[in-house]
């Protein structure tokens, strides 16, 4: 069907469906040509202003602590219709008022009092048993406990910190030596990101943190790291194939849009298992060990995939345009295809591919030669 002009009636929509079908199809490919360093500085202010929340939260909430960093006492109480208003006032007549009281349900539908106090005398925790033996009306056998010294607690925090600093430390030698110190910083500045921001959702949100939650941190910086090192080397790479004084902006910007897909591949593929583990092992099994180490990895690899283009790239940019050949004039940037072994912006490069030269455009406004005539054989 057609309107009166006669032009198909849905040609009006069909050019934006084209235009979504080729960014999509430029996207998969690797030939798209996103600006990202207009985004830079936005992204910059963003994360900035997400670490300051978290340092913040910090040091006015402080982190929740669970008993194996502070030490304490944790009893399991199978219960059929105690409630926990029940177990506080039994806690407040032995002068815990302040325990952590919750109800839970294990796996095989067992309903469980958990209580957690600041208990480590063994005395101490025989009475709060007993007293809480006889509100749930089952023996005393029945009830599992836990106690734990605040001295392990503190050993595994001084065992967390001096990983985490021999962590910097061989990761800054190691990018130094393959990359350079430039990337390096970016990277570290990255790094930190990620970790101030994962342990300030914790901070914010008063979840508890665990050693497995701790062991999450440490393994955040590991994926954070991967997706800054192949950005950064392909940075590299593009940068030694220059050919002209090109603002870094514009080989970061390129290597970007190379590089995006992979990024996006990698940090989906690995978010959905923990995803399915969050969805099944925490929220339908009742695993709480699971949520506690998946929550942390899903925050802080979300936070590496937005760091890894927004923190590290903007960071390597301003560091290596202090360089004359990679200086930014305030001049519009040199285009790609004259900068970078003479390739169209946004698409891949071809191997072996020979440069052609480049013609320069005739003057605006400038008359075109008159042809030559040709005399006519007779």
């Amino acid at each position: 069907m057609t309107d009166d002009m006669g032009t198909p009636e849905d040609s009006v929509v069909e050019p934006e469906r084209s235009g979504l079908r080729a960014n999509l199809r430029a996207l998969y490919q690797c030939t798209n040509d996103f600006d990202f360093t207009r985004l830079f500085k936005r992204g910059l202010v963003i994360a900035v202003l997400v670490s300051v929340i978290s340092i913040i939260s910090l040091f006015t909430r402080g982190l929740n602590l669970g008993i194996d960093f502070k030490g304490g006492s944790v009893w399991e109480v199978p219960v059929t219709d105690v409630s926990v208003e029940d177990a506080r006032d039994v806690m407040e007549g032995v002068g815990l008022g302040d325990a952590k009281i919750q109800l839970a349900v294990n796996a095989d539908g067992t309903k469980i009092l958990r209580v957690q106090a600041d208990v480590t005398e063994v005395d101490a925790s025989r009475e709060v048993t007993g007293d809480l033996a006889d509100l749930a009306e089952v023996p005393v056998s029945d009830i599992a406990v836990n106690t734990v010294g605040p001295s392990w607690g503190d050993e595994i925090t001084r065992q967390a910190q001096r990983a985490l600093v021999y962590f910097f430390i061989a990761i800054t030698l190691y990018i130094s030596f393959r990359l350079e110190w430039k990337m390096a910083v970016g990277a570290l500045v990255s790094m930190a990101h990620d970790l101030l921001l994962s342990v300030g959702v914790y901070s914010i949100l008063r979840i508890e943190v665990t050693p497995a939650t701790l062991i999450s941190f440490l393994t955040i910086l590991g994926y954070s790291l991967y997706d800054t090192i192949v950005v950064f080397d392909r940075a590299l790479e593009n940068s030694s194939r220059t050919v002209a004084k090109t603002p870094y902006r514009v080989i970061m910007n390129r290597t970007l849009n190379q590089t995006l897909m992979r990024s996006v591949n990698t940090t989906v593929a690995t978010i959905l298992p923990i995803i399915s583990m969050l969805i099944f092992g925490a929220l339908l099994l009742g695993a709480k060990t699971l949520q506690e180490f998946g929550l942390a990895l899903l925050v802080g690899l979300t936070s590496g995939a937005y760091s890894s283009l927004f923190v590290a790239a903007p960071i390597v940019s301003w560091l290596k345009e202090r360089e004359p050949k990679f200086a930014y004039t305030g001049e519009a940037p040199v285009a790609m295809a004259a900068a970078v072994d003479g390739e169209a912006p946004g698409r891949p490069a071809r191997r072996g591919a020979a440069r052609r030269p480049v013609t320069p455009a005739a003057p605006v406004g400038a008359i075109p030669p008159r042809p030559r005539k040709t005399k006519k054989r007779k």
